[in-house]
């Protein structure tokens, strides 16, 4: 395991947890102060990161704590993997990524045996196989949102007559949207 520095070994930049952000407009806020950090579909993965656990070998208790989310696939305690004092680092694979988000955002920060829980997602542990798999789950989603939702992804208007098909909106070459189904 290398770190985003180059180094076996070494914590990844994503694998910190960020302070919290204090800059968010008032209107902004919810009911905790949260770190502000946006995910691509890169960034998550089935694979979560759980730091600061107990040494205390509540791995059976946090594995069922986390089974609440979603089916787990497989789970095993990372012994290489840098921790504090007396806390220890597991790493749990979810069947579907879905599961894996509400995990994280569920369990992220909540006291577990009297420590605070870090998880972070982990794609570094992914297979090149998974990760494609990812990526096309998030097409055929993301594909099959804008088909429900009636609207192109893109329009191109070629002198005055629109080329993309079906759109809710007038689109700047001025053809109305009834009579631009015509058109195409």
């Amino acid at each position: 395991m290398a770190s985003s520095d180059g180094k076996p070994g070494g914590i990844f930049d994503h694998h910190v947890q960020t302070a919290v952000c204090d800059s968010r407009a008032k209107y902004r806020e919810g009911r905790r102060p949260r770190a502000v950090k946006v995910y691509t579909i890169n960034l998550e993965s089935q694979y979560l990161l759980i730091q600061g656990v107990p040494a205390v070998g509540a791995m059976k208790e946090l594995v069922e704590r986390f089974a609440l989310y979603g089916a787990i696939e497989q789970y095993n305690a990372l012994d290489e993997y840098p921790a504090e004092d007396f806390t220890e680092v597991y790493l749990i694979k979810f069947v579907k990524l879905q599961s894996a988000r509400i995990a994280k955002k569920k369990m992220d920060e909540q006291s577990f045996f009297g420590g605070l829980l870090h998880v972070c997602y982990a794609p570094e542990f992914e297979t090149v196989e998974e990760t494609r798999k990812k990526l096309e789950e998030r097409k055929a989603y993301i594909s099959r949102v804008t088909k429900n939702q009636g609207m192109e992804i893109w329009k191109v208007c070629v002198n005055n007559s629109c080329v993309s098909g079906t759109a809710r909106y007038v689109c700047h070459c001025g053809i109305p949207t009834q009579s631009r189904s015509s058109v195409t």
